[in-house]
């Protein structure tokens, strides 16, 4: 006979007290109410002597769920800190630093607006300022001079929602014509609004509970505006060198000029252009523009074409439009009488067995290694000298190299490149530069929320690559996002660190590709449910995308770039070759 364990259930107390629950499986225990913060500043104090190097905690996950450390734990739960080298706690400094930033400079030169305009690479936001001239060294050390002092009083942020009709009328109030704008289009009856020193401003996404986290910054004066400096994800306890970044600076600036020309300064702006029946007007204006950039191109290639130009190399980070781009650019390259020849540089790969592996002992087939540098190199010299060469086929199946076709190219053709490594100064070697031209594409959003909230260019392309593996690969968005973060490790590495190498630079982003892309890409990223991983990530997209008023796909040209990604193109199954 099994004995049965007896349950006792009795009558209970109210608890008064919550307990939370860390990775390791440490639990701390304190009163109901009692702020994240001070859980997760006494769990730090507990494992300081285990960590070399403390990297700052500026937010957490509660139950599967992007929490700010102000979070009053009522109940016991699940907690994992969010570090400043993760993806949301960047986000959480960089958001909160750019609201310290705006409090200085409103309490040093009241009536001035800040504009974050862009992000540069090295680590910094590109800001400007209006109702002031462009700041002096001086002035800006004074604003850096009251943004310590800010921090040094460890002053409080605080969080608290407010009826959107009395949103709009503050920031009417206030001059913040960009917001109104913004909130003509918001469905939600609330907006979350953060207070510094009495200043109140919309953020979009969380922040640090007060300035004493934010000791990590440095500015500098740049051509007609200055930088924000933050730490990078990468290095998150530091301030890395600011390294300026002129050919990305210039393709913003022309960026400006045709936002300028379209009359479309922010989101708000693009929805009442949809809104106002614009809508084909900013299509086709803003894919005229960009067609106009690539010709400008092609006429370059051609003029230096005479002069002995053989090779062009087009590299860009992943969902940039380079397929589109460089079949864009041979039509453009047919119309001044060349012959354009694309060769893939995947033809080039060493075989299984030789490809380099990386720091989990996985395959790395982005690094430059991975590609046979010298056959790559040999047959380039051949083929721009005018022989005969049979170029290599790749078996991704077998990871074997097989016997490609006879390619043979004349004195009218041009060799167009297109691979990640299209920038790096190893890659080719066989011919001197003035035979060769290299293109960085990618997608550079400019058109942000609104002055201090900007759409980064990284989650553009990630919306992009959502939507088109969803449209040609069958993947779902949780299976896209699992592979983002390996992708992006690979562009910092082999990509990002070249791009100034670039002759020219080609910004593939339509200022009004989200608009178009926010109901082909909602659907997926609903189906993403809590207890996925990629739920958080997948809720900040959406969260994006809800800013923008949707346009319907059909007025997308059929030769876009952006029909890349959502489908339709014409470009799809064309490929230039021999003629």
């Amino acid at each position: 006979m099994v004995e049965t364990a007896v349950r006792v259930i009795r009558r209970a107390e109210p608890r008064t007290t919550a307990q939370v629950r860390f990775p390791d499986g440490t639990i701390l225990e304190g009163p109901v109410g009692t702020p994240l913060e001070e859980f997760i500043l006494a769990y730090d104090g507990d494992q300081s002597r285990q960590l070399p190097e403390r990297v700052p905690v500026v937010g957490a996950i509660v139950d599967g769920t992007l929490r700010e450390l102000t979070m009053p734990v009522t109940r016991d739960v699940s907690v994992v800190p969010v570090t400043m080298d993760t993806g949301d706690g960047s986000r959480i400094y960089r958001r909160s630093l750019a609201f310290l930033l705006t409090v200085a400079i409103g309490e040093l030169y009241p009536g001035t607006q800040v504009l974050i305009d862009f992000a540069l690479p090295s680590g910094a936001f590109f800001c400007k300022v209006r109702g002031h001239e462009p700041f002096t060294p001086a002035e800006l050390e004074q604003v850096k001079a009251r943004m310590l002092e800010i921090v040094a009083a460890a002053e409080p942020i605080e969080r608290r929602e407010i009826e959107l009709a009395e949103a709009v009328r503050l920031f009417r109030a206030s001059g913040d014509d960009d917001k109104v704008r913004l909130l003509q289009f918001r469905h939600k009856p609330y907006l979350t609004i953060y207070t510094l020193r009495g200043q109140v401003d919309y953020f979009y996404g969380y922040m640090v509970p007060n300035t004493s986290y934010l000791t990590l910054f440095e500015i500098l004066p740049e051509e007609d505006g200055f930088v924000l400096q933050y730490p990078r994800r990468e290095s998150p306890t530091i301030i890395r060198p600011y390294v300026k970044s002129p050919q990305l600076t210039r393709v913003f600036r022309q960026t400006e000029e045709w936002l300028t020309l379209l009359g479309i300064e922010d989101i708000g702006h693009l929805n009442m252009g949809i809104r106002d029946g614009r809508a084909r007007e900013l299509v086709l204006v803003n894919e005229a523009l960009h067609e106009q950039h690539i010709a400008h191109i092609a006429t370059q290639i051609a003029e230096r074409h005479r002069d002995g130009l053989r090779l062009v190399l087009i590299a860009g980070p992943s969902s940039s439009g380079k397929t589109t781009f460089s079949k864009r650019l041979a039509i453009q390259l047919m119309a001044h009488g060349l012959k354009p020849y694309t060769l893939e540089m995947d033809r080039y790969f060493v075989e299984r067995e030789k490809t380099p592996r990386d720091e989990t002992g996985e395959y790395d087939f982005e690094a430059l290694e991975a590609v046979d540098i010298p056959l790559f190199n040999d047959q380039i010299a051949r083929l721009t000298a005018g022989e005969k060469i049979r170029i290599p086929h790749f078996n991704f199946v077998t990871g074997l190299r097989e016997v490609g076709e006879e390619v043979q190219l004349s004195a009218e053709h041009i060799l167009i490149v297109e691979g990640i490594h299209g920038l790096n100064p190893g890659l080719v070697q066989a011919l001197p530069t003035r035979q060769t031209y290299r293109i960085y594409v990618s997608a550079l959003t400019q058109l942000n929320i609104d002055r201090h909230n900007r759409v980064p260019t990284t989650d553009v392309r990630l919306i992009r690559r959502i939507v088109r593996d969803a449209t040609y690969r069958g993947y779902s968005a949780a299976e896209t996002l699992a592979r983002w973060e390996s992708v992006r490790r690979g562009e910092k590495r082999n990509i990002f660190p070249y791009q100034e190498n670039a002759d020219i630079m080609f910004n593939s982003a339509l200022l009004y590709e989200l608009a178009v892309l926010r109901p082909l890409a909602e659907p997926l990223l609903l189906q993403i449910e809590p207890r996925d991983p990629h739920y958080i990530e997948a809720r900040r997209l959406l969260s994006i995308l809800s800013w923008l008023t949707p346009m319907d796909a059909e007025l997308v040209p059929d030769n876009s770039l952006l029909r890349e990604f959502i489908g339709g193109s014409i470009l799809r199954d064309y490929t230039p070759g021999l003629y």
